[in-house]
């Protein structure tokens, strides 16, 4: 995903994007087509870009164990600053191009924050019950015939307490 920006006017741009994971070198999860948009903003010495990737990927739940597709959407923005010399300087939003870059290869960029994206908790569903602790059943398809949990004698005080005073 390379952007053209020799002889670029100053103003907004706008760039759409198809390509595939394998080409951004994207394992599993990921699977399929990557659609970017990229809305590019120039100035006289600097470049700033605001891009969004959508891609769909595969997952398997946390709760339920339950294999489920998402699309999975990333954004980011990144200002590209002409200077001839970049030394001391290092940000991990702003890049340095030399004043004669003919183009902008946000391709790595792209694979970086859509990896960055992928959720820690993956869940088939926000109100996902999971499976039962003791006998396994999805509880998404319905209850399951386990007994309620058996109160040790010694704690039924406390639990008189706690519905005087409904803690829940």
């Amino acid at each position: 995903m390379k952007i053209k920006i020799a002889g670029l006017e100053n103003g907004t741009h706008t760039y759409n994007f198809k390509s595939n994971v394998k080409k951004l070198e994207l394992n599993k999860p990921f699977d399929g087509e990557v659609n970017t948009k990229v809305v590019l903003n120039k100035f006289e010495d600097q470049i700033i870009i605001d891009v969004t990737t959508k891609i769909k990927a595969y997952f398997v739940c946390d709760r339920c164990d339950k294999d489920y597709s998402s699309i999975v959407e990333s954004s980011y923005k990144m200002v590209y600053l002409s200077m001839a010399d970049d030394t001391g300087k290092d940000s991990p939003d702003i890049t340095y191009v030399s004043p004669n870059t003919d183009k902008i290869d946000i391709s790595s960029d792209v694979r970086d924050y859509a990896i960055l994206a992928v959720p820690m908790k993956k869940l088939c569903r926000i109100d996902c019950k999971g499976l039962c602790y003791k006998c396994g059943k999805d509880l998404n398809e319905g209850d399951c015939d386990c007994e309620d949990e058996i109160i040790d004698e010694r704690l039924k005080p406390l639990l008189n307490l706690k519905n005087k005073f409904k803690i829940n």
